[in-house]
């Protein structure tokens, strides 16, 4: 199983995550390429792909952006996988500490809430102060991300494999471009 776990306030709707899917089906893949709406409590997001990492019959791999990076890491870390972070949010649970009291919006379902102390508690317990195997993962970073430092994540994930290109953004703009390294790794 290949599982994307996409960024805060974002969905299974996201570019990156339509355009995995469908580039995968085009190939006869698309059966082992699982993309789960995620909820916007930590908790709940994370019980869910623990669940979907328990039952799965078949061998995971993980692909997280931003927020999903952050979430990936830890799982990678607690299950001994493979971990593809794009453009990861590094110490997310203190980034994220500043919007408590603010409202949100998911981007694609429009579902609006109040980020709390209670989201920022429960992304502390998922905060990974270093990896462990940096074997198992692959970074794919762009300078042009104004939304992120990726120098936090070349250090962060220092001796793992890292493609690091220059200018892009946030969403990672070549990402199709890198699914057959994705699949490589």
């Amino acid at each position: 199983m290949l599982l994307y776990i996409h960024g805060f306030n974002s969905s299974s709707s996201s570019g990156k995550a339509r355009d995995l899917g469908a580039w995968l089906s085009q190939r006869g893949l698309g059966e082992a390429y699982v993309c789960p709406d995620l909820p916007h409590r930590p908790a709940e997001a994370m019980r869910l792909l623990e669940d979907l990492i328990g039952s799965s019959t078949a061998p995971v791999k993980l692909i997280g952006s931003s927020l999903g990076g952050f979430y990936a890491t830890w799982l990678a870390e607690q299950h001994g996988l493979k971990a593809i972070l794009v453009n990861p949010c590094v110490a997310c649970h203190s980034k994220l500490a500043g919007q408590i009291g603010q409202a949100q919006q998911n981007w694609h379902s429009g579902e609006q809430y109040v980020f709390s102390a209670e989201h920022a508690a429960e992304l502390n317990r998922y905060a990974v102060a270093a990896i462990s195997r940096p074997e198992r993962y692959l970074l794919l970073a762009e300078t042009g991300d104004a939304v992120l430092d990726y120098r936090e994540a070349v250090a962060f994930y220092a001796g793992a494999e890292q493609i690091v290109l220059q200018g892009g953004d946030h969403g990672f703009t070549r990402f199709i471009d890198y699914v057959p390294a994705i699949l490589a790794f």
